[in-house]
C-alpha cells in the first residue's frame, strides 16, 4: 500500500532527542525550543515566534490575545479544520462562516465585508494547501473596520505572499508541526506574534499565566501569577525532533516541490480535456507543496476514484466536511450569504499521496493508476 502520508524523517532526530535526555532537559523551553524559535524568527522575519503544543493551541493563544468577549464575532471559512473554529468558540466568540473561492479553496475576500457587523472583531484567513489568501484585500478591510487578523497558516510553513512569509502578514500567525505537515514534531505548533505590543502577554499566556519567562531572562527576581494562561510549552523531545527537520528545511521543501510539479505536469492533459481540475496558485503566492489535490466531477466520481485507487493499494483521501453543516457549527455559528462553493467544491476534492521520501516509482504508480481511472 502506498500511504497517503508518512511523517518526515531526516536521520538526526534520534541524535538530538538523546542529547536532550542526556542533558536532563526534557521539559519545555530548553535549548532545542530556543533554537526552533530563533530559526522561525530569523528565517521568516517574524517579530516573535513561540513553539506550542499544537497548531490548535497556537490558535487558542491567538484567540486569547485578540481579547474577545462573549457575543463578539469572527469571520472565517467553513472549509477548514475544527481547530480554527474551536479556538475562538473557547474564547467566547460566535462564528460567521463565509463562502470560499473555488480556485484556491480559500476564504473569498470579496464576501468578507458584507459579513461584518458591529460585533465583528477578528478575520481568520486559512491558507489552504499552503497557498495564501488574498491578504492585501483582507488587511485593507481589517484596517478600515479596526479588526484583528489571525492567519491560520497551519499548512503554510515555507509559503509566502508577495515575498512575505505566511504567518507574518496578519497580527498573529499559527503554524502546525503535526505529523501530517511538511515539518513535524509529532504534536506541536507555533504562534508568530507580529504585534510587538502583545509579545509579553503571549509569553505569559504560554507559561500558565506567570511571568516566568521574564524571570529566566533576569528581568525580575522572582516570578508570579499575573494573568490567565495555560501550559502551551511542548516537550524538548518534540522540539529536538523538529530541530532536525528545520536544519534540512530547504531540502525537504525542494523534494516536495519536485513531487508536486511532477503531479501537476502529469495531470495537465486531463484538465485540458475537462475531466478534472488541478490546484491554482495565484500571482504573488509561493506555495510549499503541502498537498496535491484533484477536483473530480462530483461526490460520486470522487468516491469511485478513492475506491479504485484503494483497490490498487494506493491511499487517497478527501478533506474537510464543511464546518457550518456540522452539529457544532450549527450550534456555535452561522453561514452568511449563499453556500455556492464550500460544499460542492469540497465534495469534489481528493488528495493524492505526497510525502518527503516518496520514491519516483511510487509516484509513477500513483499517476499511472489515477490516469487509468480518469480515462475509464
Amino acid at each position: 500500500m502506498i500511504p497517503f502520508n508518512t511523517p518526515p524523517y531526516v536521520g538526526t532526530e534520534e541524535k538530538y532527542i538523546e542529547e536532550a535526555i542526556r542533558n536532563h532537559r526534557i521539559s519545555g523551553d530548553g535549548d532545542f525550543t530556543k533554537r526552533c524559535n530563533s530559526w522561525l524568527e530569523s528565517r521568516f522575519k517574524a517579530k516573535k515566534a513561540l513553539l506550542t503544543t499544537s497548531g490548535s493551541t497556537a490558535l487558542d493563544m491567538a484567540a486569547l490575545l485578540c481579547g474577545l468577549k462573549p457575543g463578539d464575532e469572527v469571520v472565517l471559512p467553513s472549509f477548514t479544520f475544527t481547530s480554527t473554529a474551536t479556538a475562538f468558540v473557547l474564547a467566547g466568540a460566535r462564528l460567521v462562516f463565509v463562502d470560499i473561492r473555488p480556485d484556491t479553496m480559500n476564504l473569498d475576500e470579496k464576501l468578507i465585508e458584507d459579513a461584518i457587523t458591529e460585533r465583528t472583531r477578528v478575520l481568520i484567513p486559512v491558507h489552504y494547501a499552503g497557498v495564501s489568501c488574498e491578504m492585501n484585500t483582507i488587511l485593507e478591510i481589517a484596517s478600515r473596520h479596526g479588526l484583528r487578523v489571525v492567519e491560520d497558516a497551519a499548512q503554510g510553513v515555507m509559503s509566502s505572499y508577495f515575498g512575505k512569509a505566511l504567518g507574518t502578514v496578519g497580527d498573529f500567525g499559527c503554524y502546525s508541526f503535526h505529523e501530517t505537515k511538511n515539518y513535524s514534531m509529532g504534536e506541536g505548533g507555533a504562534i508568530l506574534v507580529n504585534d510587538t505590543a502583545c509579545s509579553e502577554r503571549a509569553e505569559i499566556l504560554r507559561e500558565k499565566g506567570t511571568n516566568r519567562t521574564k524571570y529566566f531572562r533576569g528581568q525580575v527576581d522572582k516570578y508570579t501569577w499575573v494573568d490567565i494562561g495555560d501550559s502551551y510549552l511542548p516537550s524538548e523531545l518534540n522540539a529536538a525532533h523538529l530541530w532536525a527537520q528545520l536544519e534540512q528545511a530547504d531540502r525537504i521543501n525542494e523534494a516536495r516541490m519536485r513531487l508536486w510539479n511532477l503531479y501537476h505536469a502529469a495531470f495537465q492533459p486531463a484538465e485540458q480535456s475537462g475531466r478534472i481540475q488541478r490546484p491554482t496558485v495565484p500571482e504573488g503566492c509561493v506555495h510549499n507543496a503541502h498537498m496535491y489535490y484533484l477536483k473530480l466531477k462530483d461526490l460520486d466520481d470522487r468516491g469511485n476514484f478513492i475506491q479504485y485507487m484503494k483497490e490498487h493499494d494506493i491511499l487517497c483521501v478527501f478533506h474537510y466536511v464543511p464546518l457550518h453543516s456540522s452539529p457544532a457549527g450549527l450550534r456555535f455559528g452561522r453561514f452568511h450569504g449563499e453556500d455556492r462553493f464550500t460544499t460542492s467544491e469540497s465534495e469534489r476534492l481528493v488528495r493524492l499521496p505526497l510525502y518527503y521520501g516518496m520514491t519516483q516509482t511510487e509516484q509513477e504508480r500513483v499517476i499511472e493508476t489515477a490516469l487509468d481511472y480518469l480515462k475509464k
